[in-house]
């Protein structure tokens, strides 16, 4: 009998991260997924995050950001914010509930005593199968992750977050330099080749 096309698939998917040198790091290293390099190479470039930092995690499930986070940040505080459940990691304090809830900024808040050193968000929408829908529904999570900071961030503070290259990328690029003094992009080389991903490092809030 014919294996499906979505087996077919999926035993590819299986290949490649078998093959995937981040991958195999990130088991051999214990860290929950790949992406975890992400953060090392971001924080590497731009050297935002410190022991003392109060630092966002959005959309953390598995919590492979937040791993990495709480390995820095020993004299601060960390929380971790997703919808889907999450594992427990020492050090940081899970949230489960939507960002764009209004009592959820007001809880974050209330936990860090008042406003973060640090947004971070690798949150991506759940995938169709149509990539340029897919990339339209992530950077509109962008976007409102964007708006979202600038009510939970000190001035000088800093977010990074994941962005597609698609139709509305200039929008969100615009958005971004609208909302922050410094915005830089970089691709980690633990990024896919294949992968239309880039992120944003943006810092300094604007001020009417």
């Amino acid at each position: 009998m014919k294996k499906s096309k979505r087996t077919k698939k999926s035993n590819s998917w299986k290949i490649k991260q078998h093959r995937d040198q981040f991958f195999k790091k990130s088991k051999i290293l214990g860290y929950r997924s790949r992406a975890s390099f992400k953060l090392i190479e971001l924080n590497e470039k731009f050297k935002f995050i410190k022991n003392n930092s109060k630092l966002l995690d959005l959309g953390s499930s598995p919590g492979g950001w937040s791993q990495v986070a709480s390995k820095i940040i020993t004299q601060g505080k960390i929380i971790a914010l997703d919808i889907k459940s999450m594992k427990p990691i020492k050090n940081v304090n899970f949230i489960k509930r939507d960002i764009f809830e209004e009592e959820t900024k007001q809880i974050i808040l209330n936990f860090f005593q008042g406003k973060l050193d640090i947004v971070i968000s690798d949150m991506a929408a759940d995938t169709t199968g149509n990539k340029s829908l897919d990339s339209i529904r992530t950077n509109q999570l962008c976007s409102e992750a964007i708006e979202f900071s600038t009510k939970i961030l000190k001035p000088t503070g800093v977010f990074v977050t994941k962005l597609f290259m698609g139709d509305d990328f200039e929008e969100v690029k615009d958005l971004a330099k609208k909302t922050f003094k410094v915005v830089n992009f970089f691709k980690p080389d633990s990024s896919r080749v294949e992968s239309k991903e880039t992120y944003l490092h943006c810092k300094i809030l604007k001020t009417l």
